[in-house]
């Protein structure tokens, strides 16, 4: 989502000064590449790219095929061929091993549910989604586009009925959390590229100490939306935490009022304020919360533990196995910056559902298939 509300911001921008713009997505890959399928990027008129559709070696080509479907008026479809060495179109020896399919949108800022403006649905209600974009491989086939914005809770948005032709596989993309790339069916010519997007990571810290702040530095950077919560009004300020979308200062009972927990929101105790953080951590443990971070050393979770239990509240060994601590991937940490990357490491591996081991040693390829090739 990051690069989608980069995507939005530099869209309106480019509406304003009057500038007109392309939208380049990564519909299919076969092999290797560095961005999968639903990558993005912006390109307006003048040259400016938000977004990436590769490491930054296709960007230089892509932008002059950006401009032709500006110039044009038309959606293209170019072909990379990153595995061959002597590849005159792109013109670098990439070494990737792999094709890379990237379709050009001309975005018609007068076409009521244009691409951009699907995207936009995504930032009214943090919720998952699918959007569809048609493309097809043949030379000189018509390149239908982004078309269809799914949400569960709406009706459909799209701009070309062949949408109502994959609302089964688009629903299945929902529930399989997924992104894929299928065959459309009575259809010899289109493929969709089916992408399934999260809303974005919700952090909530319980802490606004100074080692608080390289870890909402480092969080902010992957676009993820941070709440800090902290009973000390001296340092709860958003002088403190400019990256931060919430500062809260309120009491522990408090912290939870306003807060939407759902599959993407994870919580870190670091408030160095053992009841403060019981207090937090005893009220996460009525809710459906996935993650729950505590700094110290295992002996601190253990006294919690044993308190609760003292309390009369058991910690189901499902529970537990949601508590954190100590927190953060085993890195040889020291500083609160090199601690801050320990625990936002250990949140993505979490939320990847992985080890967070070394791709060294992965026998497999390093992204999942997924009918994305």
């Amino acid at each position: 989502m990051k690069e989608i509300s980069e995507i939005l911001k530099a869209y309106s921008a480019a509406k304003a000064a009057g500038k007109k713009t392309a939208l380049a997505t990564v519909v299919k890959v076969e092999g290797s590449s560095y961005r999968q399928p639903g990558a993005r990027m912006l390109v307006t008129e003048d040259g400016l790219l938000t977004g990436a559709i590769s490491g930054g070696c296709l960007e230089g080509d892509a932008l002059r095929k950006a401009l032709l479907s500006i110039n044009q008026q038309q959606n293209k479809l170019i072909t990379y061929n990153t595995s061959n060495e002597d590849d005159s179109e792109v013109g670098l020896q990439l070494g990737c091993n792999g094709i890379v399919h990237i379709l050009f949108e001309y975005i018609n800022d007068e076409v009521q549910n244009n691409p951009v403006h699907l995207l936009q649905q995504l930032e009214l209600k943090r919720k998952e989604a699918v959007v569809a974009t048609i493309f097809s491989l043949e030379r000189q086939a018509t390149q239908i586009g982004t078309i269809l914005f799914f949400r569960e809770d709406i009706e459909p948005i799209y701009s070309n009925a062949i949408a109502l032709n994959i609302l089964e596989e688009v629903k299945a993309t929902i529930q399989n959390k997924t992104t894929v790339v299928n065959k459309i069916e009575d259809n010899d010519h289109n493929e969709a590229l089916l992408a399934y997007i999260n809303p974005p990571v919700s952090l909530v810290i319980a802490g606004a100490g100074n080692d608080v702040q390289p870890l909402v530095r480092i969080a902010s950077l992957l676009g993820w939306e941070i709440t800090i919560g902290e009973g000390r009004a001296t340092h709860a300020t958003k002088k403190r935490f400019p990256d931060a979308k919430n500062i809260l200062v309120v009491k522990p009972e408090q912290l939870l009022e306003n807060i939407i927990i759902d599959e993407q929101t994870y919580f870190v105790l670091i408030t160095h304020n053992y009841k403060y953080d019981l207090a937090v951590l005893k009220l996460l443990l009525e809710t459906n919360c996935h993650y729950i971070g505590v700094l110290g050393p295992k002996t601190k979770l253990n006294r919690m533990l044993d308190d609760l239990q003292n309390e009369g509240i058991h910690v189901s060994d499902e529970k537990l196995n949601t508590i954190y601590g100590p927190i953060g991937l085993d890195l040889g940490a020291e500083t609160s910056e090199e601690i801050a990357l320990s625990i936002v490491s250990e949140i993505k591996a979490v939320m990847s559902a992985k080890k967070g081991s070394s791709l060294k040693y992965k026998t497999e390829k390093i992204h999942s298939i997924n009918n994305l090739a």
